[in-house]
């Protein structure tokens, strides 16, 4: 069964830090690129960042650039996003994607993606 699996969220202070993580079961990642997005209350999913499968191209979301790293270690099969200094507007539910091929960029959309985890809830409150 192929499936991906999210973590590492949970409530932080504003100025904080969290890491999550990603790792699939059932299939490698090393020909996927893999795609952070995130949901809010009330919003629709957005894209935060996303690696391609070789990890030479990035990209991160005007809103999270210079807070955010994306990594990923293909000999684990996992992938990471390390987010710093959040805010209260990082709230929602983070879910990683992974889309066959090896493009990254900022038009890579919920809807490219063939393969979704469940979400971790990051809560960035005081």
């Amino acid at each position: 069964q192929l499936q991906l699996v999210a973590s590492g969220g949970g409530l932080v202070q504003p100025g904080g830090s969290l890491r999550l993580s990603c790792v699939a079961s059932g299939f490698t990642l090393d020909y996927y690129a893999i795609g952070w997005f995130r949901q809010a209350p009330g919003k629709e999913r957005e894209g935060v960042s996303c690696i391609n499968s070789s990890g030479g191209a990035t990209y991160l979301a005007d809103s999270v650039q210079g807070r955010f790293t994306i990594s990923r270690d293909n000999a684990k099969n996992m992938a990471y996003l390390q987010m710093s200094n959040l805010k209260p507007e990082d709230t929602g539910v983070y879910y990683c994607a992974a889309d066959r091929g090896n493009y990254c960029g900022p038009d890579l959309g919920p809807g490219d993606m063939g393969y979704w985890g469940k979400g971790t809830l990051v809560s960035v409150s005081s």
